[in-house]
C-alpha cells in the first residue's frame, strides 16, 4: 500500500505545470462552489434563525395593507397566545436610496420581550425606552455606516413622507451568528403621533402582529383561531409561523435560488471534465510503465489503483486548499455587498458538501483511465507508444 502511495505522489509530481494547473482550476471551482452555496444560505437565513415561538399575522390580502391597531386585544384574547406586539414597515431613505436596510416602528418593550435574540445593553435599552424619538440600530448597519451612540439619524419618509430624525440610543448584537444586525427600531408611537396630527389613513394601523406562543405543536391552531376571529371583517387576517413568513419572501426569488444552485452544479461539472481530461493524459503517457509492471507480476488492480489514488490525492489537495480560502473570500464578499445579505457565513454543511464534491470530482476523474488500464493487454501496452 505505501509503495502503490508512493508511486501515485510521484506520478502527481512528475509533471507539475500540468498537476499545479489543474490544482489551480479546482481550488477555484471549489472556492466559486462554496460561495455560491452561502449566497443560497443567506438567502434563507432569516427563515433559518424564525423562532418555532412566535406567529406573524398580516393582512390577508398583501402584506402591504395594514391592519387596525384594535386587532391587538382581540389576538391577545385567543387562547394559547402568550405574549403579543408588532410592527410596522418604514421604508426610509438614508442619505441616498442606495443605503438600504430593513427599518421599523416597532412597539419597544413587548417587541424586543419577544425577540431575545437582540442582545441590547440594559443601560442602552432604558434609553431607549424612555425616548420617544430613540432608535436602535444592529451592530452591522451601524458598523456600515460609522453610527456611534447619540448620533441624529435622519430618514427620508418614503411611505410616511417628510424627513424624521431619530436618536441612536443603543446598538445590539446577535444572541448567535444566524441573527440579522442589519435592522433599525424606532417607536411606532411617535411615528403614529405625528401620521394622526397629519390626518394620514395610516394612523392608528400596523403593519404585523407578532405573537408569541406556548407551545409549538399549536402552531396550526392557534393560527386558525386567530383569522377566524375576523373572518368577513373589512380587513381578514393570514396568521402563519414565523418561518412560513419569512419563506414567503424567499419564494418571490425562488428562480434566482435555483439558478444559483445550478451554477454551483455547473462549476463542478466544468472542474471534473478538465480533472478527467489531466488524468487521461496521465494514464496514456504511462501506458508502458504500466504494461511493464504487469509483466513483472502486479495484478491488473495495481495500476488502476494507482491512477484513483493520483487523481484523489489532487482532489483532496485542491479541495482542502478552496475549503481554506473559501473563508477568508466569505469575509470579503460579505464586507463587499454591506448589509444586501444580513448573513453571510459559512456553514458547515457547505464545507462537507465541498470537501464531498472534490471527493467525487476525484473518483469520477479517475474511473475511465482506470478502467482502462485495467482491461489492457500487456502487449498493447508495451507496443504503445505515449
Amino acid at each position: 500500500m505505501s509503495y502503490l502511495l508512493k508511486l501515485s505522489l510521484r506520478n502527481l509530481l512528475r509533471h507539475k505545470l500540468r498537476s499545479g494547473l489543474t490544482a489551480l482550476g479546482m481550488i477555484v471551482a471549489i472556492v466559486a462552489f462554496g460561495l455560491l452555496r452561502t449566497a443560497v444560505d443567506a438567502w434563507y437565513a432569516g427563515a433559518d434563525a424564525a423562532s418555532a415561538t412566535r406567529l406573524i399575522t398580516r393582512n390577508a390580502i398583501s402584506l402591504v395593507f395594514p391592519l387596525p391597531l384594535s386587532y391587538r386585544n382581540k389576538i391577545r384574547q385567543v387562547e394559547g397566545v402568550n405574549s403579543i406586539s408588532y410592527a410596522d414597515w418604514f421604508g426610509g431613505v438614508y442619505i441616498d436610496e442606495k443605503n438600504f436596510f430593513p427599518q421599523f416602528a416597532i412597539e419597544p418593550s413587548s417587541y424586543l420581550d419577544l425577540y431575545p435574540e437582540y442582545v441590547l445593553p440594559k443601560q442602552q435599552k432604558r434609553d431607549f425606552l424612555r425616548d420617544r424619538k430613540g432608535a436602535i440600530a444592529g451592530r452591522k448597519v451601524a458598523a456600515e455606516y460609522g453610527w456611534k451612540i447619540g448620533d441624529v439619524i435622519p430618514l427620508r419618509g418614503t411611505i410616511y413622507p417628510g424627513t424624521w430624525s431619530y436618536v441612536l440610543r443603543g446598538i445590539y448584537r446577535g444572541r448567535d451568528a444566524k441573527t440579522d444586525e442589519t435592522q433599525f427600531f424606532f417607536h411606532w408611537e411617535y411615528l403614529n403621533e405625528t401620521t394622526k396630527k397629519q390626518s394620514s389613513p395610516l394612523s392608528d394601523r400596523v403593519g404585523i402582529y407578532v405573537v408569541g406562543i406556548k407551545e409549538p405543536g399549536l402552531a396550526a391552531e392557534i393560527s386558525e383561531n386567530i383569522d377566524q376571529g375576523f373572518k368577513n371583517s373589512l380587513a381578514e387576517t393570514l396568521t402563519e409561523t414565523e418561518k412560513a413568513f419569512q419563506l414567503g419572501f424567499v419564494a418571490m426569488t425562488e428562480a434566482i435560488v435555483t439558478v444559483i444552485r445550478a451554477v454551483s452544479l455547473v462549476v463542478i461539472a466544468i472542474i471534473l471534465a478538465v480533472a478527467a481530461n489531466t488524468m487521461a493524459m496521465s494514464a496514456r503517457e504511462r501506458r508502458r510503465e504500466y504494461a511493464t509492471l504487469r509483466a513483472l507480476g502486479f495484478g491488473p488492480y495495481f495500476p488502476a489503483l494507482a491512477i484513483v489514488y493520483e487523481s484523489l490525492m489532487l482532489a483532496v489537495f485542491a479541495g482542502l486548499i478552496g475549503i481554506a480560502l473559501t473563508y477568508p473570500m466569505a469575509d470579503f464578499f460579505a464586507g463587499k455587498v454591506g448589509t444586501l445579505f444580513p448573513v453571510f457565513q459559512v456553514s458547515p454543511q457547505t464545507v462537507w458538501l465541498a470537501f464531498a464534491a472534490s471527493l467525487v470530482v476525484g473518483l469520477a476523474a479517475a474511473v475511465a483511465p482506470a478502467w482502462g488500464c485495467y482491461r489492457m493487454r500487456v502487449t498493447d501496452g508495451l507496443n504503445s507508444i505515449g
